[in-house]
């Protein structure tokens, strides 16, 4: 009988070792605050970029027009979390000194933990900023952590040295940080630190190309003199456009009439526009050569045809359009990144999706690939149809949002009270909403109105079109869509959209 046992023990672990082996890998690459115009693959980017990794990655994949991932770092890492918008997500907060943030794991659990608990390896490397707990122990296997809630004096070590917690323990790490990254990454995925019998998810998140943007010293210089032409609405007047931007312009013109950063260009650390952008993309290569060669290590170690990859960043980043230097706004140029996905075993490949996601959409496919369930609702759809077919239906409307600082019920206090709102740098509270190629923006503050742009005609965002006529069913349709998509994700402040 003791034999039977075990020989049926052993039966049940080859079966369920078999289906865990069919359950894909899943290497979930994010940059931060990268714009379109800073890969190659994309239409809109510079002519002289040059990102052969990740355009290879497109090649054998699916690139698709835009992901709507999150107004500013923390917000786009919680719904990466929890497959919830930040007006779903209970008691986190920023909290203390900038960027000190808490959150309570009973009230906002993250998928992370259900996938290691049905089968998974987690494991997270690089960049957190999503509450002092990392959640090593609880929601990873193994992390590798540039904690920047935790360690504030340390916080804007972005391309220096960073204090680095190693499944737990605190270290001091020299070294270019995106090196260090796929390093670890690499490790990772060639075995180390993880059970080989079961498939892993690994969420790598590069701090590049954030301010202060500094390139890797090999990459240093190696866009000088290209140039680059002047964004249309980089100063004022923008008419049509709220008023807010007015507080928000982040350039002006130099003695030579080219733009600089700042209020004042006579100062002696003005930046010039062009030298900015060069700086910018040069941080890019070294997040590319990662890309590399971390498909090189799947292929070597046999996963590549069992791992989905996924290219994207937390959001875009404004470069002088509208007048911006940041994130935060609704405009593609603030909010939109790049969004590459790769698994040429199961999906399609040299493929252009002209569809926009959202964060939630991510982390539903993700559970729809793995088979992972949470017990709670995901405010996302399951991308997957995408996947296999890009050119496929797809009726539903792509909703995101800016909250601000702040999440969860508190979004809607702030706005069905009229309280002062935490205007994140100067940019109000919105939602916004993007369907059949228009895009319908509803502020929060009210004050600074409703947009609307036809993106198809207006990919730059120049011409507001919410007063015009000739527009009127569609706005209400749109308005409609936004209120639907309001009510489904439970926002506690649907009807401020009238």
């Amino acid at each position: 009988m003791k034999a039977f046992v075990l020989l049926l023990f052993g039966v049940f672990a080859l079966q369920t070792f078999a289906a865990d082996a069919k359950r894909p890998n899943i290497l979930f690459i994010y940059a931060d605050d990268q714009s379109t115009k800073t890969v190659a693959c994309y239409p809109e980017a510079w002519p002289w970029v040059k990102t052969p990794n990740i355009d290879a990655l497109a090649k054998n994949g699916v690139r698709f027009h835009a992901a709507y991932l999150g107004s500013w770092c923390m917000p786009s890492r919680a719904t990466m979390l929890t497959g919830r918008h930040p007006h779903g997500i209970e008691s986190m907060s920023m909290e203390g000194v900038y960027p000190g943030s808490t959150y309570d794991p009973k009230q906002c659990p993250f998928v992370p933990a259900q996938m290691r608990q049905q089968g998974y390896q987690t494991a997270h490397i690089g960049k957190w900023h999503t509450g002092t707990d990392s959640g090593w122990g609880r929601d990873w296997d193994h992390q590798i952590v540039w904690n920047r809630p935790l360690h504030q004096d340390n916080a804007g070590a972005y391309y220096q040295t960073q204090i680095t917690s190693i499944d737990g323990k605190e270290q001091t790490i020299e070294g270019y940080p995106a090196d260090n990254y796929t390093q670890w990454s690499l490790d990772y995925i060639r075995g180390k630190n993880r059970d080989a019998t079961k498939p892993w998810y690994l969420w790598l998140c590069y701090g590049s190309i954030h301010g202060p943007s500094t390139p890797a010293k090999r990459h240093k210089g190696g866009y000088k003199g290209e140039e680059v032409p002047v964004p249309a609405d980089i100063f004022p007047p923008r008419e049509g456009k709220p008023d807010y931007l007015n507080g928000t312009q982040a350039w002006t013109k130099g003695e030579d009439g080219q733009p600089v950063a700042g209020k004042n260009a006579k100062a002696k650390k003005a930046q010039r526009f062009d030298d900015w952008v060069r700086q910018v993309n040069e941080c890019v290569p070294a997040i590319d050569e990662g890309v590399g060669q971390l498909i090189a290590a799947l292929k070597e170690t046999g996963q590549y045809d069992n791992t989905l990859v996924i290219y994207t960043a937390d959001q875009g980043f404004a470069m002088g359009e509208h007048g911006f230097r940041t994130k935060l706004a609704p405009y593609d140029a603030n909010y939109r990144s790049p969004f590459i996905v790769s698994m040429p075993s199961r999906f399609a490949t040299g493929q252009f999706c002209d569809v926009s996601v959202n964060g939630p959409d991510l982390v539903a496919t993700f559970l729809a690939l793995t088979g992972v369930k949470v017990p709670w609702p995901v405010h996302g759809r399951d991308l997957t149809p995408l996947f296999e077919k890009p050119d496929a239906p797809w009726p539903h409307a792509c909703y995101y949002e800016n909250m601000g600082n702040e999440y969860g019920s508190k979004v809607t206090q702030t706005i069905l009270t009229g309280a002062k709102q935490d205007s994140n740098h100067g940019v109000p509270l919105y939602s916004a909403l993007v369907q059949d190629k228009f895009k319908f923006v509803h502020y929060l503050d009210g004050k600074s109105g409703e947009e609307l742009y036809d993106l198809k005609n207006d990919p730059e965002e120049l011409k507001n079109l919410i007063a015009d006529p000739q527009h009127a069913d569609r706005i209400v349709k749109l308005r409609d869509a936004m209120k639907a998509e309001l009510a489904r994700t439970e926002a506690g402040f649907a009807k401020a959209v009238k």
